[in-house]
């Protein structure tokens, strides 16, 4: 797989195939290459965190695609792949003749797949797309405000590039599958904006999913400012009574079976309309008993609760701990690191150990002999810039 991808939803991708056993070669262009590898503290230049994490187990090249030379190389890479990644906007690609017809007259059958902002068929084509842009442009951003009662704010997670990333995965893995029916690759385009909004409707449209609307937009339970963390007596807890049954247990539990006679917690539908005021009551039963006890409770009455964890305190939960979701790599440049491993068991196979993330054009040379060049044309290329490594 040819990886010309940079930043994080494309790398993100790759990743994840890579982590499934992928042969990724990781293309990078000179002057630095991905500009993750200088985001954070690192031990030592263009290695950092972000880097080390979205990009382990691939193998780094550095080719100057602007060089007839580079761009020969690339050429003779292709020649040999089965899948081609890239998030260039559509006239860059298309000016380094890496478009779709372009790599599919080099392989025939290649599964090309291309990441960018906005599709190609809409008013934004070809604008330039961040993750902060596209949370507030789906609504993400304005429905924290309402959430929250307070300013738009976006979610502080790369949730659209992520999210954008895993549809590009799951599309490469079905046009694998059909090549190995048919005979024939494809072309897939992921647009982040119309993926995140698909996400963000799946949950919002709420009633004007009908035509004509039912109602307003916005799913009131995730809406409610009262859906988050309860304080109780000495910290925090994250409960979910949801059903009628967890419902009747619970109420029950701390003897508020008088609520069970209340037209407003009678149903799941009753209590999604007088949500406010059903979390309302819930935040002050909460709030006068310690953490510990509430949780001790739940999982007496079989009511889903978790308590409140931090970044750093999910390092050390037990159930990560206990799965090994945090895997120990030593890095040879970088030492110890610990990164998460794939979250997915399978039955008979467990993809292998995770690999490092390589150092800038780590494997330029070793690549391009893959491709048939001789030493002295690897060589060449190196004194002329074509290929760094």
């Amino acid at each position: 797989m040819i990886d010309l991808s940079a930043v994080l939803m494309g790398p993100y991708a790759t990743q994840i195939l890579a982590d499934h056993g992928a042969d990724v070669i990781k293309v990078e262009s000179p002057g630095g290459g991905d500009s993750t590898r200088q985001i954070g503290p690192s031990h030592h230049p263009g290695m950092g965190p972000l880097f080390l994490n979205l990009n382990r187990g691939k193998r780094s090249i550095v080719l100057d695609l602007k060089q007839p030379a580079g761009l020969a190389a690339m050429h003779r890479l292709l020649v040999g792949a089965d899948v081609f990644m890239h998030n260039l906007r559509p006239a860059s690609i298309d000016g380094l003749g890496l478009g779709y017809e372009q790599v599919r007259a080099i392989r025939p059958g290649i599964v090309w797949c291309g990441m960018y902002g906005y599709g190609e068929s809409g008013p934004y084509a070809g604008r330039p797309a961040y993750d902060d842009l596209i949370q507030g442009a789906v609504g993400i951003a304005e429905l924290q405000a309402q959430a929250a009662q307070g300013p738009p704010r976006y979610v502080p997670l790369v949730i659209a590039d992520r999210m954008a990333g895993l549809h590009a995965v799951h599309s490469i893995s079905m046009a694998l599958y059909a090549r190995e029916k048919t005979g024939r690759g494809c072309r897939i385009d992921v647009p982040m904006f119309e993926t995140l909004a698909s996400v963000v409707l799946g949950d919002h449209l709420y009633a004007r999913t009908f035509e004509p609307a039912e109602g307003a937009s916005g799913y009131v339970r995730l809406l409610s400012p009262g859906r988050r963390p309860y304080a109780t007596r000495d910290g925090h807890i994250c409960a979910l009574v949801y059903n009628d049954g967890q419902w009747r247990r619970f109420l029950q539990a701390v003897e508020r079976e008088d609520l069970l006679a209340d037209e407003r917690f009678a149903s799941l539908a009753s209590r999604t309309r007088h949500i406010d005021h059903v979390y309302g009551c819930l935040a002050e039963i909460l709030s006068q008993r310690g953490t510990a006890e509430w949780l001790a409770l739940f999982e007496r009455i079989d009511v889903p609760a978790m308590p409140l964890n931090s970044v750093d305190s999910l390092l050390d939960d037990p159930h990560i701990r206990a799965v090994g979701l945090l895997a120990h790599v030593e890095h040879p440049t970088e030492g110890a690191l610990q990164l998460p491993r794939v979250p997915v068991d399978w039955a008979d196979h467990r993809p292998g150990p995770i690999a490092p993330a390589p150092r800038l054009g780590e494997h330029t040379v070793s690549v391009l002999q893959e491709c048939g060049f001789g030493r002295e044309e690897v060589a060449a290329m190196l004194r002329s810039g074509a290929a760094l490594g």
